[in-house]
């Protein structure tokens, strides 16, 4: 899990997951949709897996 993308998770977490592919990026979207704190959780939980 690099920095920048840590940060683009706290920012923009959607974004952060976009190449892990489209079932991680429909599940963090939704989340941010719910709230923006479910989504960053969401994120970083997919990116550290990914590590």
């Amino acid at each position: 899990m690099s920095l920048i993308r840590v940060l683009l998770a706290i920012i923009f977490p959607p974004l952060a997951v976009v190449d892990k592919g489209c079932g991680s990026f429909l599940i963090v979207f939704i989340l941010t949709c719910l709230g923006w704190i479910p989504g960053v959780i969401g994120a970083l939980i997919i990116l550290n897996k990914g590590a």
